[in-house]
């Protein structure tokens, strides 16, 4: 049975209370059409259960079939470093089917990042850390595939594609 490695830490972009009973950790790839699928199950999962979820993303960019998810990784990266994660992380799932270089800055902008700040945060040696720890998590943890899920730090083997796989989870602890 894989588990989660490392546990989830004040290190991970999260979401909900760490105290909520269902800590939901996706590994994801901001290209892969999978993970923009599931990204609209999720929300679905945080409307429903609310305050009994926690979320927790880590960044698993599949550079080889993806050539612009490490980009998009670092760019959500850099806008958490200016408070502004989730809602990057919205965006470039929002906007996946029209990413490119030149949206990042857009998104950006619409986000009322410092541009100058975002630019800087996008080469830095700190993000692109970030980015390549989580892979790395991920590899430890046996993730092959996007998106990966963990519930309370056990992988997911049952999701399908489908909200019901997903909910089934998430009942399970609630």
């Amino acid at each position: 049975m894989a588990t989660l490695k490392p546990a989830v830490s004040a290190a991970d972009e999260q979401t909900g209370s760490p105290e909520a009973p269902v800590t939901l950790v996706e590994f994801g790839d901001y290209q892969c059409s999978y993970c923009g699928q599931a990204y609209g199950l999720i929300k679905q999962l945080q409307a429903e259960f609310g305050a009994d979820l926690h979320f927790v993303f880590r960044n698993f960019p599949l550079t080889e079939v993806h050539p612009l998810a490490q980009l998009a990784a670092l760019a959500a990266e850099a806008a958490g470093q200016q408070g502004q994660f989730w809602p990057m992380h919205d965006l470039l799932y929002e906007n996946q089917r029209q990413l490119q270089p030149d949206l990042l800055n857009t998104l950006a902008g619409k986000l009322g990042l410092d541009s100058g700040q975002f630019a800087a945060a996008l080469q830095s040696p700190e993000v692109a850390a970030k980015v390549a720890r989580d892979f790395e998590s991920g590899a430890r943890s046996g993730v092959n595939g996007t998106p990966s899920f963990f519930v309370n730090g056990t992988k997911l083997h049952s999701y399908d594609g489908s909200y019901e796989s997903l909910r089934e989870v998430v009942l399970r602890y609630v």
